[in-house]
């Protein structure tokens, strides 16, 4: 189980690696935008990616 979660967390380092490395630019440009949302907005933000994130991993297993 151990080695599982350390293998995902270190799968999600290297995807959240990957746009400030190719786009950093467009990067900086997407938290600039962030920080002007308001809390509301970012909470559903964060929702709707963890709720995507259920569906994969449902589908997948």
């Amino acid at each position: 189980m151990w080695h599982d979660l350390l293998v995902a967390l270190a799968l999600v380092m290297v995807i959240e690696g990957i746009l400030p490395f190719l786009n950093p630019t467009g990067m900086r440009n997407m938290m600039r935008m962030m920080s002007d949302m308001d809390d509301k907005a970012l909470r559903m933000t964060g929702l709707i990616s963890m709720l995507v994130g259920v569906g994969a991993l449902y589908l997948v297993n």
